[in-house]
């Protein structure tokens, strides 16, 4: 099960994480914390946004003010949308915030109604805990507009934004091609704000505490794991070297990493001395993307976890677009024949070219990810690579075949979060990452 640590061994007020993240935060211990307050309004919420750099947390990292302001200035009657579709195996911070301070996302959803002037909004997910969370915290209060939780089947392209207006519109949850995009028209035709729950969160923790902007923008939740380590769930600010992230964990002796779910490729030990930064992550070709980060312990070989990649991108595909079929297929039967040891050579020049050719082709994600995982993978692990074409390294030989899919061996499970009464969650005996600014 996966653990929660906070950043240091103090609690700051600017966590997300909040005051006792193991149990779940009820709205008299929300109201306590500050929240639902009146102090700070639309128009000076939005400066404070823009002021702070935040960026949007689903993986894509789109500054927040100009997001809401897209939407704000389209005209209409504005949606606003809360999207806690967790697509990527390796995180829980979107499941997790649902399940424990459901509050804290209400709070910010309904503080994007108030700048974008959105008469209605909504909670799309797919996990029956965090829904069940979400209708209790709707029950505890009244949202200032009304609000409605939307689930839907778990699949890694159903939080992509579009599939989220198909689906709250009554459709499937797939992708369609853009444009329009949602702030464009969105659900029911409507400028669309879908942002992702841990946005929300921050916006919320901006109203409340907005002398602490900048602290509150550049922190992150970050889910870590790999090798034997018990994955954790912690918050970490910009600038931590991933090495002592790596070290936090149980694996100092990473040989690279799996980063951003699967959208940030893999990388090598070098870029361990990178810091948790998104403008450093992209200059060094590779991104925080979700902030799941899977460490690549002593003994894991780097060609058999990326064939675990690039297996499950190719179950999840949509199957609506022709050239994402073949094209993730193709990539995953190539990484799949490497990690057996029965590639040719002319497989790399395959996978070299496919790398190249076909981001952006796709509706959605999901081929960009898998051509970018192959690209990385090359570039990061050459060696590794041209040994495979000599036949499999032990561990590829002992793995069974690439696994895809449903509990998949790239799946981190969401920390256990209790209904312990408000009186019990005072003092949260959580471990603390030492080493964190």
């Amino acid at each position: 099960m996966t653990t929660i640590r906070f950043p240091t061994g103090r609690r700051p007020s600017s966590s997300v994480l909040g005051a006792a993240p193991g149990t779940v935060e009820d709205l008299k211990a929300y109201l306590a914390g500050g929240g639902y307050t009146d102090a700070t309004g639309p128009d000076e919420l939005l400066r404070h946004l823009a002021a702070s750099g935040l960026r949007g947390r689903g993986g894509a990292g789109f500054p927040a003010a100009v997001k809401l302001r897209a939407v704000r200035d389209r005209g209409g009657v504005p949606v606003v949308v809360a999207n806690g579709e967790e697509g990527e195996p390796g995180s829980v911070k979107d499941r997790w915030l649902l399940r424990a301070r459901p509050h804290l996302v209400l709070d910010g959803l309904a503080r994007a109604a108030a700048v974008t002037g959105a008469v209605r909004g909504y909670v799309y997910l797919s996990d029956p805990v965090a829904a069940d969370r979400v209708r209790r915290a709707l029950a505890e209060r009244e949202p200032p507009l009304p609000v409605e939780v939307v689930e839907t089947a778990h699949t890694y392209v159903a939080g992509e934004e579009s599939a989220v207006v198909r689906r709250i519109d009554g459709g499937p949850a797939l992708p369609t091609a853009k444009p329009p995009r949602p702030f464009e028209r969105g659900v029911g035709g409507a400028p669309t704000l879908v942002s992702n729950v841990e946005t929300l969160a921050r916006i919320a923790l901006t109203a409340a505490l907005p002398g602490l902007r900048q602290a509150i923008a550049r922190s992150t939740l970050v889910t870590l794991s790999g090798g034997s380590a018990t994955p954790v769930l912690t918050e970490v600010p910009y600038g931590v070297p991933l090495r002592t992230l790596a070290a936090e964990l149980g694996a100092p002796d990473a040989a690279g990493a799996l980063m951003g779910g699967l959208f940030g490729g893999l990388v090598d030990a070098r870029a361990l001395d990178l810091p948790l930064e998104p403008g450093a992550l992209a200059a060094a070709d590779t991104a925080l993307g979700c902030a799941a980060i899977r460490f690549l312990a002593a003994g894991t070989c780097p060609v058999g976890t990326a064939a675990d990649a690039v297996g499950h991108l190719a179950v999840e595909s949509a199957r609506q677009c022709g050239v994402c079929v073949s094209g993730t297929a193709a990539v995953r039967d190539a990484v799949y024949a490497l990690a057996a040891g029965t590639a040719g050579p002319d497989t790399l020049v395959h996978l070299d070219r496919w790398s190249r050719g076909l981001p952006g082709r796709g509706a959605c994600g999901l081929l960009d990810a898998a051509a970018g995982l192959a690209g990385s993978l090359l570039r990061a692990f050459p060696e590794r690579v041209r040994s495979h074409l000599r036949g499999p390294c032990p561990g590829c030989a002992r793995a069974s075949s690439p696994a895809s899919g449903p509990g998949h061996r790239l799946t981190v499970a969401v920390p256990d979060v209790s209904d312990a009464a408000a009186d019990d969650r005072t003092e949260p005996r959580l471990p603390a990452l030492k080493g964190t600014p």
